[in-house]
């Protein structure tokens, strides 16, 4: 009389093993499906209604530099890369801040501000380029943790951040994703309303940050 193998011993059936590995691969793209989403929506098939940004969209990406070194308003050292998990809106300028960087900076300020729920996601970033004193009204105008004045190394910083023709490092917001990867730079001069729009529909399509 043949053996019965015990059912505990009987090797799976090959259909169940399928459907579990198809199972897994599911559930892989559904966690990676917002990053892809704002991805394509802006390097591929560009959002409705426009052919392109107004942001200038960085190809190749530019990660920040995982050596990339800055100085905190403590005092204290730490990597940019730390910042990682937040939209970034960067501009860089010595610390007396200018007119045009002042500009600039209240332009980033509004731009958070109209994201209405989803500014949280997003944080100002002025990377000086000096260690002198920072004004207090700019201080008290701009307050951490929405906004972060870290010193940074200018010659690291052009290795780092393009800039346009004609343009140099400190005529630029630049906007890094929350995978710290430099996506945009936006012009000189910019244009506030249409900077919002272009974070306003990234902020949409991606659910990252």
């Amino acid at each position: 009389m043949p053996t019965r193998t015990p059912a505990a011993n009987r090797p799976a059936k090959s259909g169940s093993w399928n459907k579990g590995r198809w199972m897994l691969v599911f559930l892989a793209l559904v966690c990676a499906a917002p990053v892809i989403a704002s991805y394509l929506m802006y390097y591929i098939f560009k959002p409705a209604g426009s052919t392109s940004s107004y942001g200038v969209l960085i190809e190749p990406q530019r990660p920040i530099p995982a050596q990339l070194a800055v100085q905190d308003e403590n005092g204290q050292r730490m990597v940019l890369k730390s910042l990682e998990g937040k939209w970034l809106m960067i501009t860089v300028n010595g610390s007396d801040c200018d007119e045009q960087c002042v500009t600039r900076f209240y332009f980033m300020r509004q731009v958070r501000v109209l994201q209405s729920g989803e500014r949280d996601r997003v944080v100002n970033v002025w990377l000086r380029t000096d260690d002198k004193p920072v004004d207090e009204k700019i201080k008290l105008a701009y307050p951490q943790p929405d906004t972060r004045m870290l010193i940074a190394d200018e010659k690291a910083l052009a290795a780092w951040l393009p800039v346009g023709d004609g343009t140099k490092l400190t005529d630029h917001i630049f906007l890094v994703d929350p995978n710290g990867n430099l996506m945009m730079r936006f012009p000189k001069n910019p244009d506030p309303r249409k900077i919002n729009a272009d974070v306003a529909k990234l902020l949409k399509w991606s659910r990252i940050g």
